[in-house]
């Protein structure tokens, strides 16, 4: 395969992954994702805004979730996101320090 053919199928498998959690299952929840994946749609994004910023892009968080989302993450959040219990804050800030701050 050469290189921009495996570069077009990588930016489909990420469409695809994009949809399937923003449009079939928003349901589930980004501390859900994250305690159990070590990512999340945050996560995502964030990586997003760091490509177009390596790409001489500028784009800040708030614009890096905005492509990501679809919609500004507060919007997206209070649509879809619940509160969480203290189990799963607690799981979660393991996580984010397991899989984020260690970067």
């Amino acid at each position: 395969m050469d290189k921009q053919t495996q570069i077009e199928i990588e930016a489909a498998a990420f469409r695809t992954l994009r949809e399937h959690l923003m449009e079939k299952r928003n349901d589930v929840q980004n501390i859900d994702m994250m305690n159990l994946t070590g990512f999340c749609r945050n996560c995502l994004s964030r990586w997003y805004q760091e490509a177009a910023n390596a790409r001489g892009i500028e784009m800040d968080k708030g614009e890096g979730r905005e492509a990501f989302y679809g919609m500004p993450y507060g919007e997206w959040r209070d649509k879809y996101q619940t509160e969480a219990n203290a189990e799963k804050q607690a799981e979660f800030k393991v996580a984010f320090a397991e899989n984020v701050e260690q970067k």
